[in-house]
């Protein structure tokens, strides 16, 4: 396939779930083959939808989209592992990557671990005993193994681990092929890009640009900052001609004439206002309110006496002395696969050994899978039930309206959320909830970059015991750390 051939194009292509709901609406593009391209937009703009347009998942409802040759191949590297997956092998996932039966199919999943930095897991395993970060890896093996003219990646870098983003990064540049990927890791995607294709969720449009991902979020600033100063000029021009007009038009005889002319001026003018696009709106400031404890509580939130990891197939123990208080905020650390996921599990089920966690505190979970919340409940139910006995409507919609959560968000059932959207009503819930103990697995992943200093905020200021995992040192840097347990360190 030649360097400079489009490889993919979109032609007036229109789309959505619902009628009368359009998520894309004349959308046209083309990608060039061999080229790196960032695909931007607010959470629920249709980024994933155009995913599903690309693998034929999904089919226009309108206009039509090529690829060149018509048997050009696509794989796509979802976010989650789905749910029936879990229950396989490793071995049987990667058997259903291939139409035809391959017969070294152990040879190209052992080279394509190698690729992923993916080392020690049997491929007899089943894929729920393995971490969020493992599955992250293996959602991406599957793709790459594949070997496709286009590779889809949606949120690749979630739940890696610094070491797995530097090696997925380097792969990428030097990858032949065309990449597409969705991501809010900035840094990721400046490694790379080489174009942006930005998905509007007001106009449903899609625009495209040209450069690294900083040169061109750099140049829709610049684009919105002009486009501002030349609307402001042109108001102030219609409000001098209206009022010209108006004052013409009282003075009768030719004048009236006049009048009419500067008002038809003015009324072209307001044709020529060119429409800016709205910027992904941002959350609101918040706080997660502590439970309220008894006087006699002593403030022991969770003791520790000993914690594992696991190396190379091994559990490794190490005695502990750690006792975390209220508003006391601790820092779970390791690479991928050592077990930080499973200590917040049973921390979350008080049912590990090693530690002890409070009777009477209550828990709050985000889950970086969000497999705690019901996928068939509505967003409203979801957090319906965890204000206890409250029955305060105007908080719950004002509290959701917060998080970018409208009356069509509540009212849709959660498997119909965006994963960015899961997470938004993921930590509304926290709000509502009220909880003693706040436990937090990879509370990045998904969320839009303009979200996190908001959400960092908040966690810096919580007043009860917080226990966190999380990849990204930028984001732990803005939040009070009082104390680190590092898995890596047990031996």
């Amino acid at each position: 396939m030649a360097q400079e051939s489009v490889v993919l194009r979109f032609s007036e292509v229109s789309f959505g779930y619902q009628e009368n709901k359009p998520l894309l609406e004349e959308v046209s593009f083309s990608v060039r083959a061999g080229s790196r391209i960032t695909l931007m937009g607010q959470n629920g703009a249709g980024k994933s939808s155009l995913f599903k347009l690309i693998t034929g998942e999904a089919k226009p409802t309108a206009g039509q989209l090529f690829r060149t040759p018509s048997d050009a191949t696509v794989a796509l590297a979802r976010q989650t592992m789905p749910e029936e997956a879990k229950e396989t092998t490793v071995q049987e996932f990667f058997t259903t990557a291939f139409k035809e039966k391959q017969y070294d199919l152990d040879k190209q999943i052992k080279d394509v671990f190698a690729v992923v930095h993916l080392v020690g897991i049997p491929l007899d395993r089943k894929i729920k005993a393995l971490s969020g970060g493992q599955q992250a890896r293996l959602l991406l093996a599957y793709a790459l193994i594949q070997n496709p003219d286009i590779l889809l990646l949606d949120e690749p870098t979630n739940n890696l681990d610094q070491q797995g983003i530097e090696h997925l990064t380097g792969y990428l540049m030097l990858y032949e092929k065309t990449v597409i990927v969705i991501s809010h890791d900035a840094d990721f995607l400046n490694a790379f890009s080489d174009g942006v294709l930005y998905v509007d969720a007001h106009t449903r449009k899609l625009e495209q640009y040209t450069g690294n991902y900083y040169v061109v979020v750099e140049e829709i600033k610049s684009r919105i900052e002009r486009e501002n100063k030349l609307n402001a000029r042109m108001q102030s021009q219609i409000k001098e001609k209206r009022a010209k007009a108006e004052v013409f038009a009282h003075k009768g005889g030719k004048l009236r004439g006049v009048a009419k002319k500067m008002r038809e001026s003015a009324e072209e003018a307001e044709e020529e206002i060119v429409e800016v696009r709205r910027e992904d709106k941002t959350i609101r400031d918040f706080t997660i309110p502590m439970q309220e404890f008894d006087t006699h509580f002593d403030g022991k939130i969770i003791e520790f006496h000993q914690v594992t990891a696991q190396k190379a197939g091994k559990t490794l123990e190490k005695k502990l002395e750690l006792t975390v208080r209220k508003n006391t905020h601790l820092l779970i650390a390791g690479p991928n696969g050592i077990g930080k996921t499973t200590l917040l599990e049973k921390i979350a089920g008080r049912s590990g050994e090693g530690f002890v966690v409070a009777p009477d505190v209550s828990i709050g979970y985000y889950k970086q899978d969000f497999s705690n919340l019901d996928s068939n409940k509505t967003a409203y139910d979801t957090l319906r039930e965890v204000m206890e006995d409250s029955d305060d409507e105007h908080l719950l919609r004002s509290t959701a309206a917060g998080f970018l959560l409208d009356g069509h968000l509540l009212a849709s059932e959660v498997r119909g959320l965006s994963e960015g959207q899961k997470g938004l009503l993921s930590f509304c819930r926290l709000v509502l909830m009220r909880p003693g103990l706040l436990i937090l697995d990879e509370p990045t992943n998904h969320i839009n970059f303009r979200h996190l200093p908001v959400i960092a905020k908040a966690l810096d200021a919580y007043q009860g015991a917080l226990v966190m995992v999380s990849h990204i040192p930028d984001f732990v840097s803005q939040i009070r750390i009082d104390e680190v347990i590092d898995l890596a360190d047990i031996e």
